[in-house]
């Protein structure tokens, strides 16, 4: 590889270690048959070019979406501290319903599931990035569960929409986010389908890395939001 061109796998030697092992086991030079120079030649230049446009979109697309689900997220705070702090008549907090906190856990839960999706993805470890991408899908739906149950407690308790600006601000929060994680649950699917077949090229196996990171980054930071808004709701009344 040239000097100054990016490896789209920088701890990827063990990986296309793997992905040579499989390729020369699967029969003759199909899919990498022009990667036997060593690593040089016209592989390493035009092949990554071609490889690092559509990760590069990747990042540069979840970046700017973080940055609209946090001034999203960052304008119905501030509106409820705001409303929070001018302790206004018909401001009634009420204690947070149990479903709450089991999806505090949930969510927290399905962050280390998918670290270790990351971690298998990383390894090229195909069988056990499917089944923790799973697993974290899984719990995914199961914290938008949560937050269905508990909207139904709160109704079954008379709390509604109207009529209360706490129980309003609690709906809204809870439904934007669950909205969010349940983008992110569509999310991973897309990336259990890419790792669902065995995979023998590399560049395939460089587009998954690259989803994993992207979903990873949205994952995680969908965590932190709801440990945020998880604080204002219990704590800050």
């Amino acid at each position: 590889m040239d000097i100054g061109t990016v490896d789209p796998i920088t701890e990827s030697r063990e990986v296309r270690r793997r992905l040579s092992n499989i390729t020369a086991g699967s029969g003759g030079n199909g899919g990498r048959g022009d990667g036997n120079n060593g690593g040089g030649g016209d592989d390493s230049t035009g092949g990554s070019d071609a490889v690092l446009s559509t990760p590069t979109k990747a990042r540069v697309f979840t970046i700017f979406l973080l940055v609209v689900v946090l001034m999203t997220f960052g304008g119905l705070c501030a509106a409820y501290i705001v409303t929070a702090t001018n302790k206004a008549i018909e401001w009634r907090p009420f204690d947070l319903p149990v479903q709450v906190w089991i999806s505090t856990i949930i969510i927290l839960i399905s962050s280390v599931i998918y670290h270790r999706a990351k971690l298998a993805i990383d390894k090229f470890d195909q069988p056990m990035a499917k089944k923790w991408l799973i697993a974290t899908a899984v719990f995914g739906a199961a914290f938008i569960s949560s937050q269905l149950l508990a909207w139904i407690e709160l109704s079954q308790q008379g709390l509604y929409f109207s009529g209360n600006p706490y129980a309003g601000f609690f709906y809204i929060l809870t439904a934007v986010h669950a909205l969010h994680v349940l983008g992110g649950v569509i999310a991973l699917g897309s990336i259990v389908l890419h790792t669902w077949n065995p995979v023998y090229s590399e560049k395939a196996w460089d587009r998954v890395q690259t989803l994993a990171q992207a979903v990873g980054w949205y994952w995680h930071f969908m965590g932190g939001v709801w440990l945020v808004l998880f604080v204002l709701l219990g704590f800050w009344k």
